[in-house]
């Protein structure tokens, strides 16, 4: 007997959990943002901590929109591994995928992502940015996925609240372990042969919130109520949300930068929110995981429909990330060729509420490319496409 259409795609299985997908997509499209600024806004650089003085309220609030983005996007790399282990029944295969990932992107940040920042593959500073952090991560998620869940979660949770202890050990570059610590905790320079790597991105927080993903697997197991799953998602974002205010308001231990009341109300959120990323402190993490959690709770909630335009972004994140970094360098070195460019030989925005129709330009432009790789991931049986 053939079944009916509509009960065939009912018992296929799915591949693809539309929330993940659409929370991913979101961060990407903050993160569009925050590379615009990198790109356009170049001649107005943030530090970090912010300088609040220094920097207007509208590019404050820019550049900490795009703060989910690493947190949000390195927990869902963990909970997609998590997926990966269910789907093929093996720690070992979740592992053995972990390690060819984690070296193909760390490969991928000194080749293609260098190039597409400094427009040379030997430059003499080689970043070690965001996918490097998460390359590294992924090495380190395919030995702890082996520990027992209980201690899983402790591990992850341990070095996401208290790496901040180690704040006060700073190495210098003639001392034992320099190169190891500026990987794992202090942003520093290593030389090489040619130049030297900045350690953008120390590792070492990012991997418990890799492991905290990696947790969040068992949520989405097979015969797990939604509802449940919405319910720990949503106690999860809570908890994290209220222990950042309480971590924060207690202006101790939580981030390197206290906080300060200010002149108005106003100056005083803006401080309260100021939070070191590199490395992310605990009040950061606290305060990005919280709203990722709640979000992803939201959006299972939503008809599949309407997340769809977040999908297509969030279905093909790695294909997206490269081709909006060429995009962007393309695009800014074009205008620069046709001598639109500063004084500074750049190419810059002239306000920083123009990061946003800028980026929205380039997620339009992009959209069509993003969906034919979701649909080309779909129906090849190519095993590089996941990659992507």
């Amino acid at each position: 007997m053939r079944l009916r259409p509509d009960i065939t795609r009912a018992a296929a299985p799915r591949t693809r959990i539309a929330a993940i997908d659409a929370l991913r997509g979101l961060v990407m499209l903050l993160m569009l943002v925050d590379h615009v600024r990198e790109f356009f806004y170049l001649h107005a650089q943030v530090s970090d901590p912010v300088k609040l003085a220094a920097t207007p309220p509208d590019l404050f609030l820019t550049r900490a929109a795009s703060h989910l983005c690493a947190p949000v996007f390195l927990l869902l790399t963990g909970l997609s591994a998590s997926l990966y282990g269910q789907k093929h029944g093996s720690r070992a295969a979740t592992s053995a995928f972990l390690l060819k990932r984690g070296l193909f992107l760390i490969v991928l940040e000194v080749t293609l992502v260098n190039l597409a920042w400094t427009r040379s593959l030997l430059p003499p500073i080689l970043y070690l940015q965001v996918i490097w952090a998460i390359g590294v991560s992924m090495l380190a998620l395919a030995a702890l996925l082996w520990l027992p869940r209980p201690a899983l979660i402790g591990a992850g949770l341990a070095i996401m609240l208290g790496h901040n202890t180690l704040d006060g050990i700073v190495l210098t570059p003639d001392q034992p372990g320099y190169a190891l610590w500026a990987v794992l905790h202090q942003r520093g320079m290593i030389p090489l042969p040619w130049g030297a790597a900045r350690t953008s991105y120390p590792v070492l927080p990012w991997i418990g919130v890799i492991a905290a993903g990696y947790a969040l697997g068992p949520l989405y197991a097979s015969g797990v109520d939604p509802v449940r799953r919405r319910g720990r998602l949503l106690a999860l974002g809570l908890a994290s949300l209220t222990a950042f205010l309480i971590l924060r308001g207690l202006n101790g231990y939580g981030d390197p930068s206290p906080w300060q009341a200010g002149k108005d109300g106003v100056a005083g959120v803006l401080s309260f929110i100021n939070l070191t990323k590199y490395p992310p402190s605990a009040d950061f993490l606290l305060a990005t995981l919280g709203p990722g959690l709640l979000l992803l709770a939201l959006f299972e909630r939503l008809p599949e429909r309407r997340l769809r335009w977040l999908t297509v972004f969030g279905g093909a994140p790695l294909f997206f990330y490269l081709a909006h970094l060429w995009a962007l360098r393309l695009s800014h070195d074009g205008l620069a060729a046709l001598g639109l460019a500063g004084a500074s030989g750049r190419v810059e925005a002239g306000a920083p509420w123009q990061i946003w129709p800028i980026a929205a330009a380039f997620a339009l432009a992009l959209y069509p490319a993003c969906l034919w790789m979701v649909r080309l991931k779909r129906r090849s049986r190519w095993p590089g496409l996941s990659y992507l």
